[in-house]
């Protein structure tokens, strides 16, 4: 059982229990093997909206070791671990394009304080409803204290 249950649940992996860093090294082995290009981003504005996150490093479209990625995953977890997502992230450029086929947190703060849903009635009884991130109520660095 996860120690916070509202979790943010975005990526793969999302409902199971934080992976070990051995499995994320599978993973990682796994997007390698099948040619994806590997990126590791992190953020403390984890909206669901929000799919471009800092970029920790440059994407590793070369990279043909697991152990490389892992690296910069924990290079990384030592500069913004403690109050920030990290993710990591595959591109696949299969069909002249890059996608991302993989997508993964493999860190997030030990306090997370979650969305909330603000519905909003307009006329002719059309409603609106928008998703406001609680870590955003609090300045950037401060986020997660």
């Amino acid at each position: 059982m996860h120690e916070n249950p509202r979790n943010m649940t975005q990526g793969q992996f999302s409902f199971l229990p934080p992976l070990t860093d051995d499995q994320i090294k599978a993973q990682i082995a796994y997007a390698i093997k099948q040619g994806f290009a590997v990126s590791v981003e992190f953020t403390d504005d984890p909206h669901p909206r929000n799919t471009y996150w800092e970029m920790w490093c440059q994407p590793m479209f070369d990279t043909k070791d697991p152990a490389a990625v892992m690296l910069e995953v924990n290079e990384c977890r030592k500069t913004w671990g403690a109050n920030h997502y990290i993710k990591v992230q595959a591109f696949d450029n299969a069909r002249w394009r890059e996608s991302v086929a993989m997508s993964f947190i493999v860190n997030r703060p030990k306090y997370e304080p979650g969305l909330a849903l603000a519905r909003q009635e307009g006329p002719g009884r059309s409603i609106h409803y928008t998703v406001h991130s609680y870590a955003t109520d609090k300045p950037r660095g401060e986020r997660y204290k």
